[in-house]
């Protein structure tokens, strides 16, 4: 799968400080989103668009982008960029998978971050002016101490990153009028995080709740608690997000896809596809090659 789409790497050259975390202008990084290509990345990027018109073609979601525009994107998520570059102006803040959970000493931080590997709200997040100018300020600050890096540099970058990240979780469950509460324990985020390892062979709730050692019901309870959503829920909207990668960029049949996700056998396949977006994989393609899913 995707042996032909462009992955673009995280270059570790770039980084100022011994911190594998860049933030910079756009113009440093245009060419990547002025050019139509599908291409993923290997890294996280939050892009702050403080000038922008456009969309953007995110796995299967189609994201626009005007000013004071906010946008999340996981690693690996294929994209494609329809944005005007005569009128663009963003900075962006991109990271390795595993770079906060490190820098953090917390194994699952990104998965507390609602913005990343959401599947049921807009991966964007729209400010004011004053907010943008705010984030933007911040970022100035983090790259400062990037570039020029002195004893206490880490520190200093650590919690302005950190109030950030927090502070745009906060809008952003706000805005989608998500739950934020702390949780009693951390099964809903070890559960997307065992998802993201365990998708293509494990489709039931009760297998990930054998492997954090808990019943179904009390995974089911963390997670509704968490993110408002029930576990099968939640696990079926990553499959089918795994379905859709596979239908749109790779040349593998349904037999092979329903093979490649251990689907006993095709059909099981094309009845859970119907079941959870209404059309026939034919349809969907025929759909999407329309343009008429976004």
């Amino acid at each position: 799968m995707d042996a032909e789409l462009k992955t673009i790497k995280f270059d570790k050259a770039q980084c100022g400080v011994e911190v594998l975390l860049r933030v910079g202008a756009g113009d440093e990084l245009k060419e990547a989103y002025v050019d139509t290509d599908i291409y993923k990345t290997d890294y996280f990027e939050i892009l702050f668009f403080k000038e922008a018109s456009g969309y953007l073609l995110l796995n299967q979601q189609k994201i626009t982008i005007a000013n004071h525009t906010i946008v999340f994107i996981s690693p690996f998520q294929k994209r494609q960029w329809k944005l005007d570059p005569q009128h663009l102006d963003f900075t962006f803040l991109i990271f390795q998978e595993d770079f906060l959970n490190d820098f953090f000493s917390d194994k699952l931080f990104t998965f507390r971050l609602l913005f990343f590997y959401q599947l049921d709200y807009p991966l964007k997040l729209a400010v004011t002016d004053g907010d943008m100018q705010k984030a933007c300020s911040i970022l100035t600050e983090i790259n400062a101490e990037l570039k020029q890096s002195k004893l206490d540099s880490e520190h200093i970058i650590r919690s302005l990153l950190y109030y950030l990240l927090l502070k745009l979780n906060r809008d952003y469950a706000f805005k989608n009028k998500m739950p934020l509460e702390k949780p009693e324990n951390t099964h809903a985020y070890e559960f997307k995080k065992l998802m993201e390892q365990h998708i293509k062979e494990k489709k039931r709730v009760s297998e990930y709740a054998s492997l954090l050692g808990i019943s179904r019901i009390t995974l089911n309870k963390a997670v509704q608690a968490q993110f408002g959503i029930t576990a099968s829920h939640l696990l079926k909207q990553r499959l089918l997000l795994e379905v859709k990668s596979f239908l749109l960029h790779s040349q593998f049949t349904v037999a092979e896809i329903a093979n490649e996700l251990n689907f006993s056998e095709p059909n099981h396949l094309m009845r859970f596809f119907k079941t959870q977006t209404g059309l026939t994989i034919s349809e969907f393609l025929t759909d999407y090659q329309n343009g008429s899913i976004q």
